[in-house]
């Protein structure tokens, strides 16, 4: 509504009374003197309408009620009525700004107007006519007002319902394409991804059976990847069992990996880069077993992709070492290595995804990712706050991007793929 909406907002009835009252005395005080000192009769009106104006500012029917009266009142007893005319015409204004139903407004407007004709009963025809010409000032005006002040409200009010339901159309739309687009990765998923796993692990498995007589270094090698693509399957299938449940995407996420087994999935995550041949110090604080799922499942996620990138761009002869530490709630997460005998790895055409996805991670916490050389080698560290995540959507805040991870001849490549 504008100015007009402030102006005549319903908190502020009593201001605007209190308004009214001030300019009133000033019209008793001042104004009328140059006609006639105001008698005391004319006072004693005058105060009963200011009083019934502040005691009745939450009620403007009773206000209504009684300002006519008193109206009717002064027309017999005094010469100026302009207080007791000003009082009900302000009135019907705040009645008609605010009354529940209309037929109300209108029997109000009708009251008042038969109140001041009465004090034309008996009048020459002129003087009545002019009585009746003087309602549009004293009944139309106010009740012009107030239609139109109740009016914009409305339209404003009708505004906002449309606007409001504008929005959950849109946000409808919204959780309705992302949905789609959740099905359509987790059918490939499902249809590509987790066919071309699981058949790599049923294959592992037959040649296992098939071939008893392996060297025990390459039986090792075949375990470890027949656990490892049998992890991956069952991280798949949950993936896609997420990707199908839109409503339960968050509460899938946290029960992921229960907090108390962090430090346990944490030291697997070690072991199997040691396996690698990766040698690995890890400084784990107990505490990540007390921490929330979700700071607890970041911290495994970004040590399985920081130590798997250490294998594969720093050699499998690298020394690396990983410091996990809870400080006043805070998660301080670090890997780094000595960049060792680094080779290579092929990345894809337009680089790969693992730091991007270590740093969005981080990001949605509220945290911030840093990675880049350090000496010959290569660090990865961040801080995850305490407190609870972000909602889901929320901007992140923005992160600094790393240093181009340099090819050999020195550390290692950029992001893993």
């Amino acid at each position: 509504m504008g100015w007009v909406g402030r102006l005549f907002d319903p908190r502020d009835t009593l201001a605007r009374m209190l308004l009214l009252d001030f300019s009133g005395l000033g019209y008793l005080i001042f104004g009328a003197q140059g006609h006639h000192v105001p008698t005391g009769t004319q006072w004693a009106l005058a105060l009963a309408a200011f009083a019934v104006a502040l005691l009745c500012h939450r009620r403007p029917l009773v206000n209504l009620a009684a300002q006519a009266a008193l109206l009717a009142v002064a027309f017999p007893l005094v010469d100026d009525t302009t207080i007791n005319q000003v009082g009900a015409s302000w009135a019907l204004l705040e009645l008609t700004m605010w009354a529940g139903r209309a037929r109300t407004i209108w029997l109000a407007a009708g009251l008042l107007a038969a109140v001041d004709l009465t004090d034309s009963i008996g009048d020459p025809v002129p003087r009545v006519l002019s009585g009746v010409f003087g309602l549009t000032v004293e009944v139309g005006l106010p009740l012009l007002l107030g239609l139109v002040i109740r009016t914009t409200r409305e339209l404003a009010r009708q505004a906002e319902e449309r606007a409001a339901a504008e929005q959950r159309r849109r946000e409808s739309e919204s959780r309705a394409a992302r949905a789609d687009e959740r099905t359509a990765i987790a059918r490939e998923l499902h249809d590509v991804v987790a066919h071309h796993v699981a058949s790599m692990v049923l294959r592992v498995g037959v040649a296992r059976h098939v071939l008893p007589d392996l060297d025990p270094r390459v039986s090792e090698v075949f375990d470890d990847v027949h656990g490892t693509g049998t992890a991956a399957l069952t991280d798949l299938r949950r993936l896609v069992a997420v990707l199908r449940d839109p409503d339960g995407v968050r509460d899938a996420a946290l029960t992921a990996i229960e907090p108390s087994a962090v430090p346990a999935a944490l030291d697997a995550a070690v072991d199997r880069a040691r396996q690698a041949g990766v040698t690995v110090e890890a400084d784990v604080d107990p505490a990540v077993g007390s921490l929330d799922a979700v700071r607890g499942q970041a911290v495994l996620r970004l040590t399985q992709e920081a130590l798997t990138n250490v294998a594969k761009h720093a050699g499998t002869t690298a020394r690396a070492r990983l410091t996990v530490a809870v400080v006043d709630g805070s998660v301080h997460w670090e890997v780094s290595d000595d960049g060792r005998d680094a080779a290579p790895a092929a990345v894809p055409a337009g680089g790969g995804h693992g730091l991007t996805g270590m740093r969005e991670r981080v990001e949605v916490l509220g945290g911030r990712l840093e990675a880049g050389p350090t000496g010959a080698g290569w660090r990865v560290r961040t801080v995850l706050p305490a407190g609870s995540p972000a909602p889901p959507g929320s901007p992140a805040r923005p992160a600094e991007p790393a240093a181009p991870r340099p090819r050999p001849a020195g550390p290692h490549t950029p992001e893993p793929a």
